[in-house]
């Protein structure tokens, strides 16, 4: 039984753990760019353009850093390609707060 306690132990000690989730405040502050097409309050204003607004901030990040890398070339790839290139990897995490908590 210690045995097999050891090894849970052992197997959740080396899992690796994200860092802290963003800041929120500060991705609302860093959003005044995004509103253009994705709207003040993360509901798109055009119908080609996704909502923002309580979307998951695992996949926020993911694709605003799949953007920012030239990882994505379909549709709007272009235009977010040169709106995520000037992020951090802090301001991405803290955007992604901020859009998911909406």
């Amino acid at each position: 039984m210690k045995l097999k306690a050891l090894l849970i132990a052992g197997v959740i000690a080396a899992m690796p753990f994200s860092a802290q989730a963003g800041d929120a405040a500060a991705g609302k502050a860093k959003a005044a760019t995004c509103a253009g097409c994705h709207g003040a309050n993360g509901i798109a204003v055009m119908p080609n353009y996704p909502n923002l607004a309580g979307q998951n901030a695992a996949y926020l990040e993911s694709a605003l850093k799949a953007y920012r890398d030239g990882q994505r070339s379909a549709g709007q790839a272009a235009i977010m390609k040169g709106m995520a290139a000037p992020l951090s990897d802090e301001d991405i995490s803290n955007l992604a707060a901020y859009f998911s908590s909406l």
